[in-house]
């Protein structure tokens, strides 16, 4: 049974990218199978996916979601925008000295009001006082990780969304995308190699620290995801003429997961609160496309679920030793997995 210390390791604080490369396909690309690492290019994905093979992605869309206001009795406000839930109303962490209550009002960027409704956990429940998407637009600003040190800017606007963006509602990129070209897209699709799209919104619980050693005390975060039956259909193809089910990111594996519970994937939209760790057989997704998760990370969890925890660990430590750069901005691994699920055993 593995602990919360078991997914700890020492980053040097410079392995963290704190920018994106001028050239988004520019970065390195760990490749691990098995037990064997070869060091390559992102560039080198054209050649490592095969005619029929389906590259899930994440089509969702980051938010500006962060916002600086002020209460009505002039106190400080941020609010970090988690979810929408419907075209006036939002989940969001708000972080003030007081907690506001139901009906309190505050004034965000300086340009609109918004009203406090119910708490909802840790969140609280906003109403808005026009559409909630174009605002957010209008007014937000960007929600970088928290180890990322800079303020968003132009450049991060563009740069932290994938090419293939498009469904508004993350708080966090799905950024494995963020390697992916129009070029690379092109190519992938001339050599025969199928995209299929999945959705599911990212919140800011992805960084949130595990804080228990016994991971079945855990409580995942939820996340909301939508597998369209055209998806399920060319995945399903795939993997009944034995090819590659292969999901760009975590989120990608993360729904195709969730949705395929029942043994098969399934069509539908659902919340998920999946927490996949070592011990985990995979129903869909044979290859992961991923970048280099925190320490003690639930994605941490996930990829040493996904190609095994030895070998994982060992490649971080080969990844540290020859500098690829890490996190959001930072380099990729693309790994296959070693735990599939037979349907004649409990997982």
């Amino acid at each position: 049974m593995y602990t919360l210390s078991d997914f700890d390791f020492n980053l040097p604080p410079e392995r963290i990218a704190q920018f994106p490369l001028p050239d988004r396909a520019a970065s390195r690309l760990l490749h691990l199978d098995g037990a064997t690492i070869v060091d390559r290019s992102f560039a080198d994905i054209v050649d490592l996916l095969q005619p029929g093979d389906v590259l899930v992605m994440n089509n969702t869309r980051v938010l500006k979601a962060r916002f600086f206001g002020v209460k009505e009795t002039g106190g400080q406000v941020e609010v970090l925008v988690e979810r929408v839930l419907d075209p006036r109303t939002v989940l969001a962490q708000v972080r003030a000295s007081k907690s506001p209550k139901p009906g309190n009002r505050i004034k965000l960027a300086d340009a609109f009001w918004v009203a406090a409704g119910e708490r909802a956990g840790e969140f609280f429940t906003l109403h808005f006082e026009g559409d909630v998407f174009e605002l957010i637009e209008a007014h937000g600003k960007l929600p970088l990780p928290p180890y990322i040190e800079h303020a968003a800017d132009q450049v991060d606007e563009e740069r932290y969304q994938t090419v293939y963006s498009k469904e508004p509602g993350a708080v966090a990129a799905p950024t494995a995308g963020l390697h992916f070209t129009e070029e690379i897209l092109r190519k992938l699709k001339e050599k025969g190699v199928l995209t299929a799209e999945v959705t599911l919104h990212v919140g800011a619980g992805t960084f949130q620290p595990v804080r228990v050693e016994d991971l079945t005390q855990h409580q995942m975060h939820t996340e909301w995801y939508t597998i369209p039956q055209e998806s399920v259909d060319l995945v399903r193809a795939a993997k009944a003429n034995g090819k590659q089910v292969v999901a760009v990111g975590t989120t990608s594996l993360r729904a195709l997961e969730s949705g395929s519970q029942s043994g098969e994937l399934q069509a539908g939209s659902a919340d998920t609160a999946l927490f996949i760790t070592p011990g985990y057989q995979f129903r869909t997704v044979t290859r992961l496309i991923t970048n280099f998760h925190l320490p003690k990370s639930t994605l941490l969890m996930l990829v040493s679920a996904f190609a095994g925890y030895a070998d994982i660990k060992k490649a971080y430590a080969h990844a540290i030793a020859n500098e690829y750069r890490f996190f959001s901005y930072g380099d990729a691994m693309l790994l296959t997995t070693n735990s599939i699920y037979q349907p004649n055993q409990n997982a």
